[in-house]
Order: C-alpha cells, then structure tokens, then sequence
C-alpha cells in the first residue's frame, strides 16, 4: 500500500495516477491474499560491455561520451562496467584530463559547493557539471529534453573514486567536455597517470546501479563498508534531543549565578510530552582557549575558530573547585550525566568534538595536549573548494592555523579521549569537521593516506571504547571520507539547518534527498536537527519522517522509540533531472518503505531560495504547483511482499468471508506522519465462527484502514474496543489505549 503525505509552505494539486490509497474493489485476490497491480520490474544492471572505440565511449551500442581523447584508457570491470583513467606526459601532485563530450543527456551532479558539504545541480550538457562532483548521473534515451519518465530509459553512473594517492573528482567545461581532476594533496607525491579515476557503471534502474555500483567498489577498493553491512547505532531508533552547551552557560558566566545546565531543558524533556531517550552534548564542554578573542573587546565573527584544545577533559562549568561552594556546578561531567541520565530517563547521551580534537585543533604548548606532539599547519585548499563558496571556520583556520596532532599519536589521542569520555558516563561521540585532513596533508603522505590514517584511528578508537558504535560523522562529505568509512554508519547529509534564514528550507530538504543517492548506500544520512517551534517545523519534521534518518518528535512513541523508515529516503525516478527548487514547476517527491506499507512524501521546494552558484535563476514564483504521484513513484515494492519473488506488489492483504469479499488494507497510526510504520503484520484469521483479519503493531493513538465491509466488532489485544467505520469512504479507525506499546487488533466480519 502506498501512502503520500503532501506538505508545502505553498500549496501543490496532486492528480492521482492509478492510485488509491486503499486496495482497488475490483483487484483480482490472489490465494495468499495479496492484490497485484503494476509496479516497476528492476533488474540489477544491464550485461552491457563498455567500450572506447572511435573516439566514443558505448554500452551495447548506446553513447555515454563522445570525442573521448586517445589518453584516456579504459579497464574493465564487471559485465557493464569499467574503470576510466588517462595518461599525462608530465608527472605531477594534480592533473585535469578531458574524457569526452557530453551534450543533449539529462544529467545530475552531486557535488562539494564548499569543503564541508555536497548540493546536486541537474543540466543537459558537459558544461552543466560544477567542479568537485562526486557522482554524476546521465539519462540515455531517445528525447532527452522530455521531462516524463521513460519505462525504456538507461542511465550512466559515473563515480570518481580514490585511486591509489589520488583522490578524483568531476568537472564540465565550456565545451562540454567531462574533465577528471585527479590530486594526492602534497606536491612531493606526483606521478603522470591515473588508470582508474573514475568508475562507470550502465543500467536501466538508477536506484539499483547506484547500489550495485557501490557493491562492485567495496569488493575492489576494501576499504570502506557499505551501510547494509555496518553495525546500527542503538540510538538511532530513539528520539534525539540536541544540547549546545556553549549557549546554556557562557564560560565567562560565574557558576554561582548559573543554573545547572539540565534545568534549562527540563520543561522541554519531561514536560512536553517528548520522551527523549538519546542526548547529544555539543560544543561548550570542552577545555579551550582562544588568544585571538581578548576580553573586553568586540568579538570578531570567525575568531570562534581559532579556539584550541588544552586537555582531553572537560571546562571548569563542569568540574567544582575548591573555591566553588555552589549547589548548581556539577562535581564532574560524569556528575551532570549521571543526573540527566536518572532525572529524564534518557539511556544514551553523547558529546561533540572535531576530528583534531577542537575547529583550531589542539594547543601546541597545553600540558594536558603535549604527549600528542602537536604541529601548527596552515590548511591549503584544492583550486576545485576554491573555486566554490567559501566557509568561514575555513578562511579562519587558513588565518589562524590549526594544530595537527601527529599522525604516531592520533590514536593515542582518540583512544585517550574516548576512553575518558566513557568513564563519565557519555556512550558515544559526535565527530565534526571530519573533511580537515585534505587540507593538512603536505608532508603527511597526501590527502588520501592522511584521511584514511584518520579514519582508521578514529573508529578503531570507537570500537574499543563505546558500545553499539557509537560515533555520528559530520563535515565529511569529501571522497576521500566516504570511500574510507568501514565500520562509522550515520554521517550528516547537508549543510546545517538555518532556522532564522528562510531561503535554506526547502534546500535543506531537497539537498538531503539527492545527496542521499550516493551517501545512503554507505552511511544512515543524517538530516540535522530542526526547531519544532517554527513555521517551517512541519515541511522539516515530514521530510524526516520519510528520510529513513534519526528522527525528532512526530514518530516518537510512549516507550520513547521511533517509527523509523527502513531506508534512507531518496527522490523519485521522475524527480531525478528536475529541479524541485527553482524550476519552478516541479514537485519534490521522496519515497522510502516500511515493514508492510510504501511512504510517499510530496513537498512543494519552489520559490523560497535558489541553489548556491544559481544565484541568478529565473524562478517562477507560483503559489501552487500541479503534479501526480503513482505506486510507481516508490521503488522496491516487491521487497514488502510476503512471498519472495513477486515483483509486483501494492497492498495487502486481503480475505474472503461469509462468501463475499471482503478488502482490507492498513494504514497505520493515522496521528503520525509515517502512519504504516506502526504495523508490523497483517493476516487473515481463519476461524468459520469468527473469521476476520488480524494486525500487530506498536504504539497509541488511532489505527485506521481501508475495509470494504463494516466489521461486526473489533478487538485490541482480546479486548473488546470501540471503533468507527465511515461507509462513504470505507474508513475503519480502532482506538489503541493510552500507555499501549504493542497491540494485536482484531476485526471480525
């Protein structure tokens, strides 16, 4: 069954294409009780061998590149794809090769627009690809410029990858051609070739190239794991409360005027109605200095980032001295957990650091920090960031330096760290600025070796000191990260969330879709946090509840546990080459699945902001938007089906009693947005005195489903219970008692 929740801070019309959102009278039932309509039939990829013959780049006869220049060469892989590369006749750290034309294909580019963080861009030509794209997506059919989706269409995945130094990347030019720009990041480690820049895959399902793709990369490289693989941070199926610590209590505050830091969210944690089970401690708790903000004088924006770190412990709003003989500073921060642990209930609560240890890194002469023999670097970036938006924690730490923790120390430093961390009570990590390493990686063996080196440290340190892995990853949108992750599994997928900028909320939402193409078959996307109490709250509080990520307050039930989709949610086929923020007329579709039920959300993105680098798009600045949604619109239907091997499949189940037939389909908690993750099993109850249908699910509220008959009565976990049956439109709603955390609901005919 597939359900569609629209939201817009505008207004959108759906035109329903073959969809009802319950099981169709007319259905033929099948002996297993499922209704079969039509859905996509996927295959894998296509057994389409890659070949570079007269200057063209094909797949069993259909074009990827054209014009493909006699330097480049070509490596096979697996049945449809190939690893491309070229050859120079100089050697050197960075090399730009041309690999061909593309013109008249609808393309989508994900790419860095500034170091930290990724944004799609769709065109239909080589020049419509930013520099430092990391996937590139191409249409193949035989009207390129339709915007309707093609059954028959093909698709041509290009990922640039890692290989050996080299950490690659995309780019257009103005002729159109694709351009591969390879760099190790330290100009001693040069050399005059790159075999095997980029990886090329050719099929008829994007979504499934993109895994399979994925799935042939991991087998090569071995050195990253996919998410379907890696351990599931336990928290992620809790609801999440975020706490800046450095906002709650100034450091120049004097302790005995604060409030304990826990009182200052109290009301909201067990007041409100919200029983967070998962805390993340921010940035304000950690022992640091900054010489380049004098007290007294007006604070300089940026300055922030020149802070460095002076132990591995925390700053004096969380230890008591001597002098200090107020009830409100906790002894230690093992003192502050363990209180908001037992006051709030909450059974995991994490704390923030950068991967240096802090944004300036760590103080080169702190006693608590010389053991790590840290260095002051000044970072230097690609030309590729460069030529994007700037960051300003970027430009300030090019300005102030960063100290770099010796790479014989790193794991001694995290190991150090964390190891403290766990003896205060804190079960795990939130790592930012994780992309740093590019940066710092002259004379460190290069960008890839020193990213890698990092990683390797940091999770080996993980595992070692916390349970259910413990780590969230943030600021790590580079390469040279994603393709080095093996065991870290939730990453941010976007730049952070602005509550006070009213431009970035619908680029926030579609930017997280997109990019979760690429990261969502290596991480859990991690979409940010989000004010609850804002006019945008509901546009963000659907897309995460379909976004598969870790999610805030309308999924959460009475035992503080999640109704968390099963995969990261992703645009639908037809969204992929649109727009869905400035174009001005396309809709914003993401899909996702449940245990029994498909997710479908649909968001009017237009009018609100445009794309970073499209400063000067015409947009159309219309109220309302046309579109239509189709079970065709969510991928892997046949995955929710009970027997293996029907590929078609939208709703279920459904029972013949008393000789008639009789149509049921769940819908779910219809107070919560993602109401079919409630439900956990349907099945028919074959009993000639009371035949019926029987469903099992967790959490409180109002069940509802579609039934083609009025039940004679309907039970909750044997109990009898009122319910309400709308005859006009065939809605069964059922009561679930306050305090129920799993339910058997009975309906008998």
């Amino acid at each position: 069954m597939a359900m569609a929740a629209c939201t817009s801070v505008r207004a959108l019309q759906l035109k329903l294409n073959n969809l009802s959102p319950f099981v169709p009278v007319n259905g033929k039932i099948f002996p297993n009780g499922l209704v079969r309509t039509g859905c996509r039939r996927h295959s894998m990829f296509l057994k389409a061998v890659p070949v570079v013959q007269n200057g063209v780049l094909s797949f069993n006869g259909t074009e990827a590149l054209v014009g493909v220049p006699d330097n480049v060469v070509i490596t096979p892989g697996s049945d449809s794809s190939a690893f491309l590369g070229a050859i120079s006749t100089q050697s050197s750290s960075r090399h730009v090769f041309k690999l061909g034309v593309i013109e008249d294909a609808r393309l989508l580019s994900l790419f860095r627009f500034k170091i930290w963080w990724m944004i799609p861009r769709v065109g239909n030509s080589g020049r419509d690809i930013p520099v430092e794209t990391q996937m590139l997506l191409l249409e193949a059919r035989e009207e390129p410029t339709s915007e309707e989706p093609n059954q028959d269409a093909k698709y041509v995945l290009f990922l640039p990858i890692l290989d050996g130094e080299f950490r690659s990347s995309l780019q257009g030019n103005s002729a159109d051609e694709l351009e591969v720009c390879v760099e190790t990041g330290d100009s001693t480690i040069i050399a005059s070739a790159s075999p095997k820049a980029v990886f090329v895959n050719f099929g008829d399902n994007p979504f499934e190239l993109i895994k399979e793709s994925m799935k042939i990369l991991q087998k090569y490289s071995g050195t990253f794991a996919l998410r379907e693989t890696k351990q599931a941070n336990a928290w992620n199926a809790r609801l999440v409360w975020l706490v800046h610590l450095g906002c709650l209590l100034p450091r120049r505050q004097s302790s005995r005027n604060q409030r304990r830091p826990e009182k200052s969210f109290s009301h909201s944690l067990s007041e409100g109605g919200t029983p967070a089970r998962f805390l993340i401690i921010d940035d304000g708790w950690q022992d640091t200095t900054n010489e380049f903000q004098k007290v007294g004088e007006p604070f300089i924006e940026g300055t922030q980032f020149g802070a460095r770190l002076m132990s591995i412990k925390e700053n004096s709003k969380f230890r008591k001295t001597a002098n200090d003989d107020s009830s409100n500073t906790p002894h230690s921060l093992k003192d502050f957990v363990s209180d908001i642990k037992s006051t709030f209930g909450l059974k995991y609560v994490y704390a923030w650091h950068a991967l240096m240890g802090y944004w300036g890194g760590l103080h080169p002469d702190a006693p608590g920090t010389k053991k790590y023999n840290p260095k002051l670097k000044f970072p230097l970036q690609s030309p590729g960031n460069l030529a994007h938006q700037r960051d300003i924690a970027m430009d300030s730490m090019e300005e102030y330096g960063v100290g770099t923790i010796d790479p014989d120390r790193l794991f001694e430093f995290y190991d150090d760290l964390h190891r403290y961390l766990a003896s205060q009570e804190v079960d795990g990590v939130k790592v930012d600025v994780q992309n740093l390493p590019e940066t710092v990686a002259t004379g460190s063996g290069g960008r890839v070796s020193l990213t890698r080196h990092f990683q390797q440290s940091l999770e080996k340190s993980i595992s070692n000191n916390f349970q259910d892995n413990g780590i969230i990853c943030c600021m790590a949108q580079n390469t040279d990260s994603v393709y080095n992750s093996k065991t870290s599994s939730i990453t941010r997928a976007s730049d952070d969330y602005y509550p006070k900028n009213p431009t970035t909320q619908t680029l926030h939402i579609a930017a997280v879709a997109y990019n979760s193409l690429f990261f969502g078959e290596i991480v859990v996307p991690d979409w940010d946090m989000f004010y609850s109490l804002h006019d945008a709250a509901e546009f963000h509080a659907v897309a995460r509840a379909v976004g598969g990520c870790g999610i805030y307050v309308r999924l959460v039930l009475p035992d503080g546990s999640v109704m968390r989709a099963k995969y990261p949610g992703r645009p639908s086929r037809d969204c992929l080459f649109n727009d869905p923020v400035t174009d001005g007329k396309s809709l914003m579709k993401i899909w996702n699945l449940n245990k029994l039920t498909g997710v479908l959300a649909v968001f009017n993105c237009q009018g609100a902001g445009t794309w970073p680098g499209l400063e000067n798009s015409v947009q159309t600045n219309s109220l309302e938007l046309a579109g239509k949604i189709s079970p065709a619109d969510i991928e892997y239907l046949s995955e929710i089906s009970p027997n293996p091997g029907m590929e078609n499949l939208q709703s279920f189940p459904s029972n013949q009693v008393y000789h008639q037939e009789i149509q049921f389909a769940p819908i779910g908690l219809i107070n919560m947005y993602n109401s079919g993750g409630a439900v956990h099993a349907v099945e028919a109850i074959d009993d000639s005195l009371f035949p019926g249908i029987r469903i099992q699910g967790r959490g409180e509220g109002v069940f509802g489903a579609y039934s083609s008959s009025e039940p004679k009565h309907c039970s909750v976990n044997t109990t009898e219970a009122q319910f309400h049956f709308n005859s006009e439109h065939h809605f069964l709603t059922v009561d679930i008692p306050t305090g129920t955390n799993s339910w058997e609901i009975a309906a008998h005919y």
